[in-house]
């Protein structure tokens, strides 16, 4: 005789396991569709996976699901996610770049598009980092993979969409940047380093709703509220680069007293 309880509760158990293999089935198709040539959509399927991982944790919270195999998937999805799949979008829009610049040094040595498997590569060193470390419990150190993967993603949407309406128009900066396919390249070099460096980054959790308790979170949310009215969505990798440099000079600030992880 089926026991109800014990079936409801094995459902209750899969619901945070199915939305990690929904960002699964997301990152999968992104990377379908970005070698397709529809960049715009591979992203925005990637940041259907972003918004997915978000909600596996909540809902494994919201449920009191503690479930060992539901860590290691999201691991392993993760890596799909937010290590292959925007390897490839950059691998796929500095090629596009390169094929309208033609860039020397890049018609010389064209295996230099290959850097963007650096991506891949130090996320499944940072996963394996912070699956072992028990010092980022509640903050981290280095940059996290999700919002490393959310840098490309939006550029991908900024190479695509350079003409997006802004309050403050800044395409005149920024759209060269994003076409450009060696400083692309170099990105990925310089943001995956972030993933491993001993750095630790500022928590973005609020304790409460006290601005005493929660002025540093409280004050880049706003900030970055400020900037995505003035700048649209520009202002999505731009915040992930303040984000690195205000940890660091934090850190450095604070050495005598460190950020606590």
């Amino acid at each position: 005789m089926i026991n109800f309880a014990d079936l409801i509760i094995s459902m209750k158990n899969q619901i945070p396991n199915s939305i990690t293999i929904l960002s699964l089935v997301l990152a999968c198709l992104a990377i379908i569709l970005t070698f397709e040539g529809e960049i715009a959509i591979a992203a925005y399927l990637l940041i259907g996976s972003c918004i997915c991982d978000f909600l596996d944790g909540f809902a494994a919270r919201a449920l009191k699901v503690n479930n060992p195999i539901g860590k290691e998937i999201d691991s392993l999805v993760d890596m799909i996610a937010f290590g292959v799949a925007p390897a490839m979008l950059m691998y796929r829009i500095t090629k596009i770049a390169q094929e309208t610049q033609q860039i020397e040094l890049l018609i010389e040595f064209p295996w230099i598009h290959y850097i963007v498997f650096v991506i891949p590569a130090i996320s499944a060193i940072r996963l394996a980092k912070f699956n072992i470390d028990t010092r980022q419990t509640s903050s981290f150190i280095g940059l996290a993979v999700p919002a490393h993967a959310a840098f490309y993603i939006f550029c991908s949407i900024l190479f695509v969409f350079p003409d997006l309406p802004q309050i403050i128009n800044v395409s005149g900066i920024v759209t060269p940047i994003v076409s450009n396919p060696l400083i692309m390249l170099a990105s990925c070099v310089l943001l995956s380093i972030m993933l491993v460096v001993e750095v630790p980054m500022f928590s973005l959790k609020f304790k409460n709703l006290k601005w005493k308790d929660n002025a540093l979170p409280f004050t880049f949310v706003f900030l970055w509220l400020g900037m995505l009215i003035l700048i649209n969505i520009v202002a999505m990798p731009m915040i992930i680069i303040f984000y690195i440099l205000w940890s660091i000079v934090l850190n450095i600030k604070n050495k005598s007293n460190p950020i606590s992880v």
